[in-house]
């Protein structure tokens, strides 16, 4: 069974939540901490339960999110 790590760039992020609401498992939040460019960017919780659907992805204008699908050894 295949695991999916989503990646985010935060220096990238421009919190516009695009990619928070467009997940279907809601596993996205944004982040407390303010990025170099002053705005507060988003972050993955729970990331074992993402199922790699990549909608996150796709929403998102800045390009800041790389998802990676890991191999789980037996």
């Amino acid at each position: 069974m295949a695991k999916f790590k989503v990646v985010f760039d935060s220096d990238t992020c421009k919190g516009c939540e695009l990619c928070r609401a467009s997940c279907p498992k809601g596993l996205i939040e944004m982040s407390s901490e303010i990025n170099s460019k002053g705005y507060s960017p988003a972050g993955i919780t729970r990331q074992e339960e993402c199922v790699g659907c990549t909608s996150c992805a796709l929403v998102c204008p800045d390009g800041a999110i790389g998802i990676f699908r890991e191999e789980e050894s037996q």
